[in-house]
């Protein structure tokens, strides 16, 4: 008799303390190959794409429409629902149903949402989005204060992994003087170690956000569970995923 078939994990919901109609959802890898890839632009059969976008939607409870972003590591944000194809690193929504989606292989997934539950947002945060400010872009668009959010830094490129050129230490530096305590001197000359959590923590803090969890979930460490582009170059991308549904 044949082994069963053990199927892949496709799914991780973190144990945090959401506020009631609050969901969150991070995607795995989902097995070899283009597994559980999400993406439309990295050259994966559009029709497995298709197909996986359809079964991470039906999976998920309450969730009625996946707004999707064109990502350009950027700090453009937009309220959604919106169109089908928009270019932006961030989203933000109070409509129930509607789910917040970035996509990642290494870059650092944000979520956002309230206290109360009403509002909810995702951001995409490369270095170049975080240096430019999309953490603040986002925060800014939300209608509620900073004070009322909480934030969760998802899977991402570790520090032991991330090694940078001058040019992006000098751009956080020159920013603010403090990001330096995120950049650890790297086995070649003039390049650094960056710690992209760490540098989206100062951030979210200095905008007095009160609460931030942080996944603790390396990219390039773990293949099994991760996608990583400078571990793989042409490999899928995962999503994370919030959103909100009414509460009785």
């Amino acid at each position: 008799m044949s082994e069963p078939q053990v199927l892949p994990e496709l799914f991780w919901h973190p144990p945090l303390a959401l506020p009631p109609g609050v969901h969150l959802c991070q995607t795995l890898r989902g097995g070899d190959g283009w597994g559980f890839n999400l993406a439309t632009h990295v050259g994966a059969p559009a029709d497995a794409v298709a197909r996986n976008r359809a079964r991470l939607q039906s999976a998920q409870s309450g969730i009625q429409q996946i707004q999707w972003l064109a990502q350009v590591h950027g700090t453009q944000v937009v309220k959604a629902p919106a169109s089908a194809r928009v270019e932006a690193d961030a989203l933000w929504t109070t409509h129930d149903g509607v789910a917040c989606a970035v996509m990642t292989a290494d870059c650092l997934p944000v979520l956002f949402w309230s206290d109360d539950g009403t509002v909810v947002a995702a951001v995409h945060a490369g270095w170049r989005g975080l240096v430019a400010g999309v953490l603040e872009a986002t925060v800014s668009q939300l209608p509620l204060p900073p004070q009322r959010l909480s934030a969760w830094l998802g899977p991402r490129i570790g520090p032991s992994a991330f090694e940078v050129g001058p040019e992006v230490r000098a751009a956080f530096v020159a920013a603010d003087a403090g990001a330096a305590a995120a950049f650890k001197p790297s086995w070649r000359a003039g390049h650094h170690l960056a710690d992209l959590a760490e540098l989206a923590r100062q951030r979210l803090t200095g905008l007095g956000i009160p609460h931030i969890c942080d996944s603790g979930a390396c990219t390039v460490n773990d293949a099994s569970r991760w996608f990583s582009f400078r571990r793989e170059g042409r490999c899928g991308r995962m999503a994370s995923l919030i959103w909100r549904t009414a509460v009785p």
